[in-house]
């Protein structure tokens, strides 16, 4: 039995997705229990979180991604997936990045894959990665579509010396799941693919010195 925790917009949004989920006999909707349990213990409350949201800019979205950077299994429904950073959120642990359409079966099995760990994407968004190469593969970097914050500068500098995440958490004081967050907007930002590449980029985009 997968166990489903599901966050929406709104409460009918909510209501909805849970309908189309109690059919399924491998699935167990569960309960919010997130105002009473924190860290550890709320992630123990569900095996999958469900999340639906209009961008991946939402609070709902930047939660889930957030949760899944602690290795949490997550899907998120957005209204066009193609027109959203996707390779950030899988970046950073998200599992599916789906349109918020889609019926109850599809969104059953897309649950079931990932907390099997497989990555489900929409159709249009994987045809965007087969198109685009890596920005490193193109040779000449493409100019930053956001820029890095002075926290991910400095995340960069101690990935580039050779730290691991927990050295990073430590010298920075921040967390480890903080560190993966930061890395997972770095690369996002950077087009990167691994943290090697990240290094790379930053230094042909003249944001880092060796």
């Amino acid at each position: 039995m997968i166990r489903v925790l599901v966050k929406a917009s709104s409460p009918l949004a909510k209501a909805g997705l849970e309908s189309l989920l109690r059919p399924h006999s491998a699935l167990r909707v569960v309960g919010d229990a997130s105002k009473d349990a924190q860290g550890v213990e709320f992630q123990a409350l569900f095996d999958v979180l469900l999340v639906e949201a209009d961008t991946l800019s939402d609070p709902g979205a930047r939660e889930a991604i957030d949760w899944a950077a602690t290795g949490a299994a997550a899907v998120l429904l957005v209204r066009n997936p193609a027109a959203e950073p996707v390779a950030e959120a899988l970046r950073a642990g998200v599992k599916a990045v789906l349109p918020s359409g889609l019926g109850g079966p599809e969104i059953a099995a897309s649950i079931e894959a990932s907390a099997a760990g497989l990555v489900v994407l929409d159709p249009a968004s994987f045809d965007g990665f087969l198109r685009t190469p890596s920005a490193l593969a193109k040779g000449v970097p493409e100019p930053l579509v956001e820029p890095l914050t002075g926290r991910e500068l400095e995340v960069l500098e101690h990935v580039a010396a050779g730290l691991g995440n927990k050295e990073i958490a430590s010298r920075l004081e921040i967390s480890e799941h903080t560190v993966k967050f930061h890395l997972a907007s770095i690369m996002g930002k950077l087009g990167a693919g691994s943290r090697t590449e990240a290094v790379t980029l930053a230094i042909r985009h003249g944001l880092i010195l060796i």
